[in-house]
Parts: C-alpha cells; sequence; structure tokens
C-alpha cells in the first residue's frame, strides 16, 4: 500500500475562526455575508472530526456604508481600522500557537490577517511566507487602481506601498518581502500589476503554468518558495481562484480557473508541509450561490488544508 502521501500531524490543536464581513472594499455587494454562509456551512463541524478544537469568536466590527457617506476616503480609512483589529486578532494568536482561520469579506481583509502573522513571526525574529491563490494579483494601489476597490490592493500595502496607514500594520516593515510572496492561479491582471511583479521579481504562477507543468509541480515549487527563509505561511485564498462552474458563488469570478481536484490538491500539499501558520478564506458572496454550494465546497477545501485526506 502507498503511504508516500500521508499528511504529518496537524499544525495545530486550537483554531481560531475570526469573521470579517467586510465589503467595503468592493463595489458588487454580498461578500460580507460571507462569513454567515461559513458558518452554515459544515465548516466547524469538519475541523473538529479532525480533532481539532475551535473557537469561534465571532466578527471583526464593520460599519455599515450608509454611515461612511460618498467620500471613497473614508471606506479607505474604515477599511484600515477593521484591519488593525484584525491584525492584533491573528498576531495574538499566532503569537500563542493558535491557528487563526479568518473568513470573509472581501480580500481586503488580507492586509490586515497577513499583517498580523508577520508582526508574530517578526517577535520570533523570523519573516513570513504567504501563499496567495487567486485569479487577480490585488497588487494595485490607490494611484494605480483603474476602480478604486480597495480588494484589488492588500498585496502592494502588505509590500509596503500604497496608503501610509494600511501598509503600516504590522510590526515588520514591510509586513511581507518580495521572495517570500508566491501567486497560483492568477489569470486576470491590470497592466500596472503586471509591471509591479515583473519590477520585484515575484514569483507569479498563472493558470498557464498549472496546465503546462500541473498543480503538483507549481505548488511544490510554490510551497518551497514561501517556506524558504521563513518561519511558516499564510496563506490567502480568494475562491474565485476555483473555477466558476464549481465556485458560482464569488465575488469576483473569472473563468478558466482551477478544478475541484487540482483546488484540494493544492490544499493537501500545503497541509504536507506542517508549515501553516494562518488561513484566509475570502470573497464568498451567497446572492450569487444557489443552496450554499460554494461555501460548502470552502469548507471542504479548508478541510483538507488542516489535514483531511482520502487514505
Amino acid at each position: 500500500m502507498n503511504r508516500s502521501h500521508q499528511p504529518r500531524t496537524a499544525v495545530s490543536g486550537t483554531i481560531q475562526l475570526i469573521g470579517v464581513p467586510l465589503d467595503l472594499g468592493a463595489s458588487r455587494r454580498g461578500v460580507d455575508m460571507g462569513p454567515s454562509a461559513m458558518r452554515l456551512s459544515s465548516l466547524v463541524r469538519q475541523l473538529e472530526r479532525l480533532g481539532f478544537t475551535v473557537h469561534d469568536t465571532g466578527n471583526v466590527v464593520v460599519p455599515e456604508r450608509a454611515s461612511l457617506g460618498p467620500d471613497a476616503t473614508a471606506y479607505l480609512t474604515a477599511i484600515t481600522a477593521v484591519c488593525a483589529d484584525l491584525a492584533a486578532r491573528t498576531a495574538a494568536a499566532v503569537g500563542v500557537g493558535i491557528t487563526p482561520l479568518v473568513i470573509g469579506g472581501d480580500h481586503s481583509l488580507a492586509a490586515g490577517s497577513v499583517a498580523g502573522t508577520a508582526s508574530a513571526l517578526h517577535d520570533r525574529g523570523q519573516r513570513v511566507g504567504l501563499i496567495w491563490l487567486d485569479a487577480h494579483a490585488d497588487l494595485n494601489t490607490p494611484d494605480t487602481s483603474l476602480s478604486g476597490n480597495v480588494h484589488g490592493m492588500p498585496v502592494a500595502h502588505l509590500l509596503g506601498r500604497g496608503n501610509r496607514a494600511l501598509s503600516s500594520l504590522s510590526r515588520a516593515v514591510p509586513a511581507v518581502l518580495p521572495e517570500h510572496l508566491v501567486y497560483v492561479g492568477l489569470r486576470d491582471l491590470d497592466d500596472a500589476e503586471k509591471a509591479c511583479i515583473r519590477e520585484l521579481d515575484i514569483h507569479a504562477f498563472t493558470m498557464r503554468d498549472i496546465d503546462e507543468r500541473g498543480l503538483r509541480a507549481v505548488m511544490n515549487e510554490a510551497v518551497a518558495i514561501a517556506t524558504t527563509g521563513t518561519g511558516g505561511v499564510h496563506l490567502s485564498c480568494d475562491l474565485d481562484w476555483v473555477d466558476p462552474q464549481e465556485a458560482p458563488g464569488v465575488g469576483t469570478p473569472v473563468r478558466g480557473g482551477a478544478t475541484l481536484r487540482e483546488a484540494h490538491l493544492a490544499m493537501e500539499i500545503i497541509h504536507d508541509t506542517g508549515a501553516l501558520l494562518a488561513m484566509d478564506l475570502v470573497e464568498i458572496n451567497p446572492i450569487l450561490d444557489s443552496r450554499n454550494a460554494t461555501a460548502e465546497l470552502a469548507a471542504e477545501l479548508v478541510s483538507s488544508a488542516f489535514g483531511r485526506h482520502i487514505l
């Protein structure tokens, strides 16, 4: 019997579930209901079956759009405050060996969640590796963005670019170094993002790379990049990296994404490293979903990242 892919022991006995009902970074409404959809799914039950203790610490408080008025600057300020709260929570969890699982909400929240993981590692004299599973690079700044949507900017801020307040949430400066960042599944980028990837020599695997080389080879290389010279990995997963035929209920669907089995394999490979410190699962939009199917798929993928296996 082949046991060559037997997963390692789970990364932590305790998972802290943090909801972030944030849609201020996106133009399309609905992803603020993502945390509720995930809580209605089998997520907690599946993680408990794996032997984890799951502490659901509720939601980060997010202001209502109506209270902010029409000024886009107010949205950025509010998002920064949400991310600062989230950064404090993830830093505290990682600092005591608890694994934060952040459910969103739009992807702008990662400017906070990853900053917190980076802070906890900084306190140990270490750096964080970041694996970004997404159709989009989220590498714009307020100056380069064509839409002005902040959910297209978190990686730039984690790299120390863009808005000063949003890029200064971590005790590590910048929160992430370019050589410790790796994209997997890109297929929809702005010109400014392409230029930034080339300028900073960021490791970026597109869907063409997955088509040509296979998901296993790409993920093995991605893991090697994110774990070299770091104290562990923060995994940030936008469900739109999966093809919308499999995951229709997402904020910004793009055709041509990962298959269901490729998505599971990516998570299984990440778990096998034993290096996973924290995870984001974002951009679930129940308005566009059917019978909570996308949230259920997300729950299954999270379970694979935390050790569920076939044999």
